[in-house]
């Protein structure tokens, strides 16, 4: 089995929960390949992008893969799972289904003119602790698979946190209560009035461990 974890948006393979994630599987002599989803072009990212970049890491002898996703890679990896049988597991932490519905609406109505018309927003970026400019291509592309049913009977696990405000936990029990191979576990964070910290997850690093150490049988 190999392991690759896709980080979350405007991310990076250095971020806390991909740092955690790899260190502890490395404790038991278990790789995991992270990608970087920026490929050095952030401002022209794009979900089909990821998609054919995962893809390509697929091993082209066929040996199985476990996809651990985090946010817009949660999202990523479930849609990647959707026509590629070589993927036998999913470890979605708090996915980004229906991401632009509770994203969009967040921007004000001049912004979303900017960027439409003019064609980029700046988006602070965690690992570059500074915005970068996004092309409105990323809004386009998304649409497309935001309405694409996933049906694919992958195992699947997804840890979300009850307190979300980025993504509500609300978007994964509605993803995981038509999906009987679909399992949701609820978290509780320590940190309800950070919404970017409770999205994060990183007060319960030990307890997604464990639940994706149960889950992979490593």
């Amino acid at each position: 089995m190999r392991f690759i974890y896709l980080h979350g948006f405007a991310s990076s393979p250095e971020s806390a929960k991909a740092v955690y994630l790899q260190k502890a599987f490395a404790r038991l002599n278990v790789s995991l390949t992270i990608p970087d989803l920026n490929q050095d072009d952030f401002n022209h990212l794009t979900i089909s992008r990821q998609i054919s970049q995962v893809a390509a890491l697929l091993p082209l002898d066929g040996t199985p893969v476990t996809l651990i996703g985090s946010s817009l890679g949660a999202f990523t990896a479930a849609h990647l799972a959707q026509n590629n049988p070589q993927i036998k597991r999913l470890v979605l932490l708090a996915p980004a289904f229906g991401f632009l519905g509770h994203w969009l609406p967040k921007l004000e109505a001049e912004q979303l003119y900017q960027w439409r018309n003019e064609g980029y927003l700046d988006i602070y970026h965690y690992r570059e602790q500074r915005t970068l400019p996004l092309h409105y291509q990323f809004v386009e592309d998304a649409r497309h698979y935001e309405g694409l049913e996933l049906g694919r009977q992958v195992p699947t696990r997804i840890l979300h946190g009850c307190d979300d405000e980025v993504i509500p936990i609300m978007a994964s029990r509605d993803y995981a209560s038509t999906r009987p191979w679909v399992e949701l576990i609820e978290l509780h964070s320590d940190a309800p009035l950070e919404p970017l910290r409770e999205h994060g997850l990183r007060d319960v690093m030990a307890l997604i461990w464990a639940a994706v150490r149960e889950f992979c049988s490593i």
